[in-house]
């Protein structure tokens, strides 16, 4: 549903099916189910931000990441993944969540294409926030963000967008669908200074921040597109260790398994690939914390 700051969020109280008929049950507080608490389960919650891939598109409730990080950890999970978020999506909301639930950590995930989307004033049909530089220094804009009207019945919406979202990038920016605000490449500078704000967020909720870098199957069949989402991820992830925030890259885990891209169901991992995720999040858990 709307937001004003954030563009769109899960509406609160959702039970029913994702696109391809998974089933997805949003709390009342506007974040996805991890099933129930393990029983031992008590004190500050992990919470967990990002795009689709956190949130769990393509599988059930159970299968996402953060709830089978709570099933291995024994340890409360929130998840706040968003999808289509941007990364500057992604850190207005951890902060959001944060002030909100007083997390003891913070796993804010990531794919490359999250830093192209802060270029954009527009992602997949929907108006969201974004960021300018003003003295070389970030200033939200876009906000509050405008709603707009839309006049066709949910399923066609639906429809339209399994459509467009096939097309090319420059036919759906011609149909409006992404609308740039920033050159290409700007995304890169803005998400080197939104490290800061993250850091930020751990200092002023004394909670660890964690950035966890994730990626698309693609990187698993072509060469050339690999070899750039590493370069953007990497970049990510050495300013995070910089400005003292843990860091967790999935690719080398991936990497060593002989058919990576059988850990997706289409575009995004299916519950073996989350439960991967899982398992290297939760082995980082003591040192981590």
């Amino acid at each position: 549903m709307h937001d004003d700051e954030l563009g769109y969020v899960p509406k609160p109280g959702f039970r029913g099916s994702g696109a391809g008929g998974w089933p997805v049950t949003i709390d009342a507080d506007g974040l996805r189910s991890c099933g129930e608490l393990p029983w031992a389960a008590e004190g500050p919650a992990l919470l967990a931000v990002g795009n689709s891939y956190t949130f769990g598109e393509e599988v059930g409730d159970a299968e996402t990441w953060p709830a089978q990080l709570q099933r291995l950890s024994g340890r409360p999970v929130l998840n706040g993944g968003v999808s289509g978020y941007g990364f500057d999506q992604i850190v207005l909301r951890a902060e959001r969540l944060a002030a909100r639930h007083a997390p003891s950590m913070v796993v804010a995930g990531f794919i490359a294409d999250d830093i192209r989307r802060t270029e954009m004033r527009r992602v997949w049909g929907r108006d969201k926030p974004w960021f300018d530089f003003e003295d070389d220094r970030l200033a939200l804009a876009g906000v509050p963000v405008p709603e707009r009207r839309r006049r066709a019945p949910p399923w066609l919406r639906h429809r339209l967008d399994r459509v467009v979202i096939g097309l090319p990038a420059s036919l759906q920016q011609l149909f409006g669908y992404h609308v740039r605000r920033h050159a290409a490449g700007q995304g890169l500078r803005i998400a080197l200074h939104l490290i800061a704000r993250l850091a930020q967020l751990g200092e002023r909720h004394r909670c660890r921040v964690v950035l966890l870098g994730q990626y698309h199957p693609q990187i698993w069949l072509d060469r050339t597109f690999a070899a750039e989402q590493r370069r953007v991820t990497q970049l990510v992830l050495e300013r995070a260790r910089g400005a003292g925030l843990a860091t967790v890259d999935t690719f080398p885990r991936f990497a060593i398994e002989p058919a990576a891209a059988s850990f997706y169901v289409n575009t995004h991992l299916n519950g073996r690939g989350n439960a991967m995720v899982a398992s290297l999040l939760a082995a980082r858990l003591p040192d981590l914390s």
